[in-house]
């Protein structure tokens, strides 16, 4: 069926191509609209956005896909009482560059690598969501000094998380034609799907979503970031990591599933989950008060 329907939108994508050629550029420097209080450094061939504040042990915050540093923001104020705090928005997202190049969770991990290193950060605890917790275990893999512990919630880590859309967006051509045609289209629906509770999704959270999409180069990183999430040989390097691991997830979450929680803190040596009830995708905002308060006890054990 998924070579059949790759067979037809191949077909399209050759009809659509001269459309098609020149709308999926990427873009370099300041984009319009960019917050006038953002703070940048420029490592790894890009103009990172980062948010660095508070005193105490690190903590270093990495968003999800096609989503910021703004995930973040209910979490942030909790855990500044105690730690310092660096939020940066990856490369392809946010209001940090999209330039042409390596989107894979290891060159994203690189890039988080080169702004601690700016930062004046060597090692801290790493907390990720969704697709940035790929990210989080790629630098746990690769730099294993440089973490002290993890958390992650909802992660999106695995081959067989990845959707048939994503795949056949993996394919030459056939993933220009589909980011290209649909990947603006109705963001609302799609992102209503991540929270247990639909109404969390208002009009002022839905317009900041579609604006987003309107950044240059946004769609043309979004898919190189898709080409990235090749996780089928990595998985099998998560039993090797030994660092403390909290998992914190949405029971309800569609996205990213129960069951991968279950599997992945059965992979991690040292790992524990915890599950919150009438959550979906983003239990830092639909279960922000226990999961803020699980998170802080995870962190204070570094101090202890």
């Amino acid at each position: 069926m998924i070579r059949r329907l790759s067979t037809v939108l191949t077909a399209c994508t050759l009809a659509a191509s001269p459309v098609l050629a020149g709308c999926l550029s990427f873009h370099q420097g300041p984009m319009p609209g960019e917050p006038q209080n953002a703070t940048f450094v420029e490592v790894e061939g890009a103009r990172v956005r980062y948010r660095d504040e508070g005193e105490g042990t690190p903590v270093v915050l990495i968003h999800g896909f096609a989503s910021s540093l703004e995930t973040w923001d209910a979490v942030i104020p909790s855990l500044v009482k105690n730690h310092r705090v660096l939020a940066v928005d990856l490369k392809g997202f946010g209001w940090t560059d999209r330039p042409e190049g390596d989107y894979s969770p290891w060159a994203e991990a690189k890039l988080v690598r080169a702004v601690m290193e700016r930062r004046g950060i060597k090692k801290a605890a790493i907390v990720a969501h969704s697709w940035g917790s790929s990210v989080a275990l790629a630098l746990a893999l690769g730099d294993p000094d440089r973490v002290t512990r993890i958390a992650l919630y909802d992660a999106w880590v695995y081959e067989d998380q990845i959707p048939t859309f994503f795949r056949l967006a993996r394919r030459e051509a056939v993933g220009e034609f589909l980011f290209g045609v649909y990947y603006k289209e109705r963001p609302d629906d799609r992102f209503v799907l991540a929270f247990h509770d639909p109404t969390i999704l208002n009009e002022a959270l839905a317009e900041a979503v579609e604006k987003s999409l309107e950044r240059p180069g946004t769609v043309a990183a979004a898919l190189a970031a898709v080409r990235g999430q090749q996780f089928a040989e990595v998985e099998k390097r998560y039993k090797t990591i030994q660092k403390p691991v909290l998992l914190l997830w949405g029971r309800e979450d569609v996205v990213t599933t129960l069951d991968f929680g279950e599997r992945l803190s059965k992979e991690l040596p040292n790992a524990r989950l915890v599950v919150y009830p009438k959550c979906g995708h983003f239990p830092m905002i639909e279960a922000i008060g226990a999961s803020n308060t699980e998170l802080a006890k995870f962190l204070a054990e570094e101090a202890r």
